[in-house]
């Protein structure tokens, strides 16, 4: 772990930016935010708009991309904590950027359909596993502990003003360029991550594979260790409910703003935007209302405001008043994910062993990215039979679901940040489910993110 400072030295308060190995890691993830906004705004524009998608069609391109994720997870994480988690987002990051610049080129040859855009997305979602379960592990190796909440809060808030960018970069690009070759920008964005990844210095301390394990014995060692910490199984819990109820309303979300509610790609673009300068709001604001109100109170708080987000979009319609409403209502939603998904984060980077760190996240990984692909299906399923707008209701109603796990746990009272665990991580034979116990607060030191750096349930 390198630190350009000595947190624990008197009235020392140590500076993130002055590490370059946190400022490449920064520079790199932020212009992987921002290409991935691109795309989030591009690609439902390109199916519904170009490739006249229906909601079936729509709902199984949003399967296809987020199934490589559950498929994988536990073994990316796996692989994260066995190997170089550096080389593994090089990897994923060039494998993205090859499949995505197929659209663009196939388009100029004007054979674009649904069947490519759906491989290009399960490729996609593949090779941005790889990355993302080395990219969030990564962090703890590049900062102190004492400077995982700073840092989360920082990484928080500048992704989502990059995602914010993104938006409405992409809008532009679209109607500078047309969709397809917009997504160049996204292309861009994951070369400039590959190139700033490459040149991290932080030596690494992977965890070479004993002789004789197997793959599948340290993912079931990274299962148990979640599942023996409530804190762990509780947050990712919270996250698993959070991700599908968020993933039902998120496939219908754009044909809904764009089909009936009539938004052109410029809207949709600022609409976005609005949200992801919510998440910056929250994200940065993280730690002092966790120093003020407590983490426990503060995530319940945020959980129970986010289904009241989803009531202006309920009752909109077409209209520049309504707009703004949605526009606002997302800015809440995403300012509660940001301010929620930090300290989450914080939380168990800080109560994870180093030897487990990718494995954790895999975990939650595995879960989130698992409930998506059932929740795109059965969005596209309710919202053929019943409706669009009767499908977002019920999509609505499942978020009060993570609010229910929360305040059933212990965590719930949680007014401090827990402590770094004091003890070496087991070996991956030895690990057992531990007893759950109360929390005992200590003194202490905020996007699924590529999927997952500005907030952990954002939309």
């Amino acid at each position: 772990m390198t630190s350009s400072t000595d947190p624990s030295s008197p009235g020392a308060r140590p500076s993130l930016w002055r590490q370059r190995d946190f400022r490449r890691y920064l520079t790199g993830q932020a212009a992987s935010v921002t290409g991935s906004s691109i795309s989030s705004m591009v690609i439902p524009v390109l199916a519904v708009l170009e490739l006249d998608a229906t909601t079936a069609e729509v709902a199984w391109l949003t399967c296809l991309g987020q199934l490589p994720p559950a498929l994988l997870a536990l073994h990316a994480g796996a692989l994260a904590d066995r190997h170089s988690k550096r080389k593994q987002m090089i990897t994923g990051d060039l494998v993205s950027a090859a499949a995505l610049a197929s659209v663009p080129v196939v388009a100029a040859l004007d054979r674009l359909s649904l069947p490519q855009l759906m491989v290009v997305a399960a490729v996609q979602g593949a090779a941005g596993m790889l990355h993302d379960a080395a990219a969030i592990s990564l962090l703890p190796g590049l900062v102190d502990r004492s400077l995982l909440q700073r840092s989360n809060s920082r990484i928080g808030g500048l992704f989502a003003v990059a995602a914010t960018a993104g938006s409405n970069l992409g809008a532009a690009l679209t109607a500078l360029l047309g969709p397809a070759r917009a997504l160049l920008g996204d292309v861009l964005s994951y070369l400039v991550s590959a190139w700033c990844t490459a040149r991290i210095q932080a030596p690494e301390s992977p965890r070479p594979a004993a002789e004789g394990r197997r793959l599948h014995t340290e993912i079931g060692a990274g299962l148990r260790y979640v599942n023996g910490d409530h804190r762990l199984r509780t947050l990712t819990l919270v996250n698993a409910t959070t991700s599908f109820a968020l993933a039902l309303l998120n496939t219908l979300w754009a044909l809904y703003l764009l089909r009936s509610l009539t938004l052109d790609p410029t809207a949709f673009g600022v609409v976005l935007g609005l949200g992801a300068l919510g998440a910056a709001a929250g994200a940065l604001a993280a730690p002092s209302l966790a120093a003020r109100y407590g983490p426990g109170p503060m995530m319940l708080t945020a959980l129970a405001i986010t289904p009241l987000t989803q009531v202006p979009l309920l009752l909109s319609s077409p209209g520049l008043v309504w707009q703004f409403a949605i526009g606002a209502a997302l800015f809440l939603q995403l300012a509660c994910a940001g301010a929620d998904g930090t300290t989450q984060r914080t939380i168990r980077q800080i109560v994870t062993s180093d030897g487990m760190q990718a494995r954790k996240q895999a975990v939650r990984t595995w879960l989130t990215s698992g409930a998506r692909p059932v929740a795109a299906l059965l969005a596209g399923g309710l919202g053929t039979w019943i409706g669009v707008r009767p499908t977002l209701i019920v999509g609505t109603c499942l978020l009060v679901v993570p609010l229910v796990v929360l305040y059933r746990s212990p965590l719930r009272s949680l007014l401090d940040m827990p402590g770094a665990p004091t003890v070496a991580p087991p070996s991956a034979e030895a690990v057992t489910p531990l007893t759950p116990g109360p929390i005992v607060p200590h003194p202490a030191v905020a996007v699924d993110v590529r999927h997952d750096h500005s907030s952990e349930g954002g939309p």
